[in-house]
């Protein structure tokens, strides 16, 4: 069934209509649900459903200038408490699906006794929004932290989307404390408007599969045996080059394959220089392809996971691998210790021999690496769905008392 189609058949099974007064109706700016297939449409995907789950009482309405794609949106718009709303077929004949989100969303939710707007992924509509309540989720402030990743003209979009949804929202969630101190410094976010509520992890990573799914995966993308696995784009910000420059270091001492799975940028190229200058390129494995259905898969058959970024608003691989009791490696500083709890390994990332000692202590050290994988399953257990449900739900409440 088409996208169009499968949701018009769904909405007409559950139209509006009166809502208990206990119950609340909630709306998204949902482009990203349907369309995104990485970290924001994660998280957004992720909010919907663990709210839907938990909280059935509420409506919950998806508001997209763009028809569901992703199979995971088209199983929640299935659930008896969400509705899709697109634009109009004039809005869209006339291309103004874009102004339909980013200026008219507000009015329009509010026509549809929407009580609550929830801007998934760092913005709220321009347009007048009435009496509806907002909160804005802000991921992190990379383009201030770090402008000469950006070009000028998109740090200037950047910041004023930003700073009109933080104005303009009740409240504020930040996926991390990290973002929170950054909403505080750069854009002078009031302390008091900001809630932490961490992301959370899909439970696809906390499955355990078999040996035989596992050897499928190993010869569907042609895996080493025992490798460090680095999951992120390839680019200069995630540092991945520390971890190949690390393997330099312990090539007299162990040989460890190094597996780095993710969208490849120009980035790739100062890697594969540095492996060729100093003959490494046999250790090192590119996947750009991986799924993300078969991601949990290749978490589980790697022998450690090492995350050496610069910066993270939150840093969700990290979560990945603990929920796939896999040991970590990560930066000191940012907000990577939020994500891996205390029992994770930290290293400078900029001192390639701390992390090559790092490596070499989870490759020699059995005791150690056991009590990395119980202590991390249990730290990961805090970011389990109900919980992030019910955090989010608390700012709810307190944007609709504000």
């Amino acid at each position: 069934m088409a996208a169009a189609a499968q949701v018009a058949e769904v909405n007409a099974l559950h139209k509006a209509r009166p809502l208990p007064d206990t119950c609340m109706r909630i709306g998204f700016d949902a482009k990203r649900v349907f369309t995104n297939f990485t970290g924001l449409g994660n998280y957004s995907r992720f909010v919907v459903g663990a709210l839907s789950r938990h909280y059935p009482q509420n409506e919950y309405a998806l508001y997209s200038p763009k028809e569901p794609v992703h199979p995971e949106a088209r199983e929640l718009i299935t659930r008896p408490n969400i509705r899709v709303a697109m634009p109009s077929s004039r809005v869209k004949a006339m291309q103004l699906g874009s102004w339909w989100r980013s200026v008219s969303l507000g009015k329009v939710a509010g026509k549809d006794g929407v009580q609550l707007l929830h801007g998934l992924s760092n913005e709220l509509p321009f347009g007048k929004s009435g009496s509806i309540k907002k909160v804005v989720t802000i991921h992190d402030l990379l383009f201030i932290r770090y402008p000469q990743l950006y070009n000028l003209i998109d740090i200037g979009i950047y910041k004023q989307k930003f700073r009109w949804a933080c104005k303009e929202a009740d409240r504020v969630i930040a996926v991390s404390k990290q973002t929170a101190r950054d909403l505080v410094e750069f854009l002078h976010v009031p302390e008091d408007k900001i809630d932490v509520v961490y992301q959370g992890c899909h439970p696809a990573f906390r499955e355990e599969y078999d040996s035989f799914v596992l050897e499928r995966i190993t010869s569907k993308y042609n895996l080493p045996p025992d490798f460090i696995l680095n999951v992120g784009t390839i680019e200069k910000r995630k540092n991945a080059l520390l971890i190949v420059k690390a393997l330099a270091a312990l090539k007299n001492k162990v040989t460890i394959p190094l597996v780095i799975v993710g969208r490849a940028t120009d980035y790739k190229n100062e890697i594969v220089d540095y492996a060729k200058k100093h003959d490494l390129m046999d250790q090192i494995y590119f996947r750009h392809d991986v799924s993300f259905e078969d991601l949990p898969k290749v978490y589980q058959l790697s022998k450690m996971f090492v995350y050496p970024s610069l910066f993270e608003g939150f840093g969700i691989p990290i979560l990945e691998a603990l929920c796939s009791k896999v040991p970590v490696i990560s930066s000191k500083g940012s907000c990577f210790a939020e994500a891996g709890g205390p029992n994770s390994i930290y290293v400078n990332p900029t001192n390639a021999e701390e992390l090559a000692e790092a490596i070499l202590r989870v490759i020699n050290n059995p005791t150690m690496n056991t009590k990395m994988l119980i202590d991390g399953v249990a730290h990961s257990m805090k970011f389990e769905e109900e919980q992030i449900a019910q955090d989010l739900m608390a700012v709810y409440v307190k944007a609709m008392q504000s």
